[in-house]
């Protein structure tokens, strides 16, 4: 089978090059497979991939549609990112939580996935979209107490799986809240009921433009003052926290605030090699999206960083950062598309379908550049059928290739 094909061109940088956009170029696929392993996790870093799900193609899953989940290929993905040594990060925003799974499904999934997980190799989005907009009080937003229980419904449904709970940002209380004491309100009081130290999460507005103005305040500085002193405040109830704000220097800067034995989650899908690494201080762990995405290449790096073979670290993590800033880029919500398009591409899922949709989220042209990039950084595990499976979207959209 020839490994070419006719490409759509991008608008930014794309597959032709300098040719205009809206052409076709031709593509020969360059990238060498990164080995799949299996590796053993990683013992210098705890690394989460955020893996997404896999929508059933026989099953309803138009916009505001319920989920329904193709449950056999969903844990099928969980258990290649375990064969890889990976940890799951499961029900988190990658899942597409407030993008089409809604609550019944995202209970169902974390019960079937914590059920099959390797001790200690899974943790859970704790959050409150149960309380949905169709459901907020018609005179205003829904009050803190109501934002509590349903944080603490979701804690205990983590806990009773014998999973670690990643405490999610929430809408609804960056709705509800009118200050930062307002947050501080929540969360001491859902640290003071969790039975294990939690992963807080910071998400950025560009993953979610509903949480601005998270923590209280415009002001990314005043935020940062108010999760340190949660932190400091309830250090022993606190593993860690994620952070997704796409700023590199911001994150060191968080995490030299931190207490001793409080880890820095990245979530920085942008820097996340050198934030990885660290610096003569300290470094981050890791909890990503793209991990998902370029599971190989990660565990190949972690091993490499286990090894302190930093140049071979810096080899491999090199050539996917195009790849994780081309699937994140603005509007970087749709990541999601991103991520479930080359899960396709690699075999993992039969279809590319997604629940709410959400397949049309990128263009054509974007999904040309994120195949090119996927090739150059060695991510497309099959590439016979990644060249077959694109050439069928291709032809659906109307462009013979």
């Amino acid at each position: 089978m020839s490994l070419e094909l006719k490409l759509p061109v991008g608008g930014v940088g794309g597959v032709g090059g300098s040719r205009v956009a809206g052409s076709l170029a031709t593509y020969r696929l360059v990238g060498e497979p990164v080995a799949q392993g299996p590796y053993a996790p990683a013992s210098s870093r705890l690394a989460f991939a955020a893996a997404h799900v896999v929508a059933d193609p026989l099953g309803d899953n138009s916009p505001g549609a319920p989920a329904v989940i193709d449950w056999e290929h969903t844990l099928e993905f969980r258990r290649h990112l375990w064969s890889l040594g990976l940890s799951v990060a499961e029900a988190m925003d990658t899942a597409q939580r407030g993008m089409g799974l809604d609550w019944a499904a995202t209970q169902e999934l974390i019960r079937r996935s914590a059920d099959e997980a390797p001790d200690g190799r899974i943790a859970v989005g704790v959050g409150t979209d149960q309380l949905t907009t169709a459901g907020r009080p018609a005179d205003g937003n829904y009050e803190l107490d109501a934002v509590i229980g349903a944080y603490e419904e979701q804690l205990a449904l983590a806990e009773d799986v014998g999973a670690q709970p990643i405490l999610m940002a929430s809408r609804a209380l960056c709705a509800a809240a009118g200050s930062p004491d307002d947050y501080r309100k929540v969360y001491d009081h859902l640290l003071g009921q969790s039975s294990r130290p939690v992963i807080l999460h910071w998400l950025g507005s560009m993953f979610d433009p509903a949480l601005d103005g998270y923590w209280g305040s415009d002001s990314l500085d005043t935020a940062a003052d108010v999760v340190v002193d949660l932190i400091v405040d309830n250090a022993t109830k606190v593993d860690g926290i994620k952070v997704s704000l796409l700023d590199d220097a911001r994150e060191v800067a968080l995490r030299n605030r931190l207490p001793e034995g409080v880890r820095l989650y990245t979530g920085d899908d942008f820097n996340y090699p050198a934030l990885i690494k660290g610096d003569a201080d300290r470094y981050s762990d890791a909890l990503l999206g793209i991990f998902a995405a370029i599971a190989p290449a990660a565990a190949a790096a972690l091993k490499a960083l286990d090894d302190g073979d930093l140049d071979t670290y810096d080899r491999v993590f090199a050539p996917t950062v195009p790849l994780a800033r081309q699937i994140f880029s603005a509007p970087t919500y749709y990541y999601k598309t991103g991520i479930a398009f080359l899960a396709w591409l690699n075999g993992h899922q039969p279809g590319f379908t997604m629940v709410g949709g959400l397949q049309t989220g990128r263009s054509l042209p974007h999904l040309a550049d994120t195949f090119r990039l996927a090739d150059q950084a060695g991510v497309l595990t099959n590439p016979e059928l990644a060249v077959e499976r694109f050439r069928q979207l291709l032809r659906v959209g109307g462009v013979d290739a």
